[in-house]
């Protein structure tokens, strides 16, 4: 089994993209290795195997990899939280404020029933912003959260805290930039 510290190994840091200061977390390395691969999917299974979930909500798009794995390995639905005008059914849409502007994402409007028990996963947890308004949705719909995943959380921007009523899940840590 792979320790945080073997799958941050795995995951390949690009300084200045997608611009100077930032350092990009790039997981197609860690998707390359067919071993972490399976040590994620297998973590995530691990932690919500027994909690009666019915659905996987993910956030596009790298969330869809390891939602899709998640919800098939626990017997659940998968259900897709894109950006605005990428579905083509009715949805409801949430704003949320990025350090740049805003964005939009939608949910489809029959996607949920009430009372479904949610894991909603992402790739990454940053600021916060582009999952708590993913929840604002799922409750829209009302389900209940069950918990948050992802696979990286960039803990020096204090994202948890605006999703903190929440149970959360994450594999890999990065305490600065």
């Amino acid at each position: 089994m792979k320790t945080e510290n073997n799958l941050k190994a795995t995951i390949r840091s690009i300084p200045n993209f997608p611009k100077k200061g930032i350092v990009f977390r790039d997981i197609t390395t860690l998707l390359k290795d067919p071993k972490a691969l399976q040590e994620v999917v297998d973590l995530f299974y691990r932690a919500y195997k027994d909690k009666n979930i019915t659905k996987v909500v993910s956030v596009e798009s790298r969330g869809f990899i390891f939602g899709g794995a998640l919800a098939y390995r626990l017997d659940a639905g998968f259900v897709p939280i894109r950006k605005k005008g990428k579905l083509p059914a009715q949805t409801f849409s949430e704003e949320y404020v990025l350090e740049y502007g805003t964005d939009t994402i939608e949910i489809h409007e029959d996607a949920i029933e009430p009372g479904d028990r949610v894991i909603i996963h992402d790739d990454l947890l940053a600021t916060g912003g582009t999952i708590a308004a993913a929840c604002r949705l799922v409750e829209r719909l009302q389900a209940d959260i069950v918990g948050l995943s992802f696979l990286i959380e960039l803990s020096f921007l204090n994202g948890r805290e605006r999703i903190k009523q929440y149970p959360i899940q994450t594999l890999i840590t990065y305490d600065s930039e």
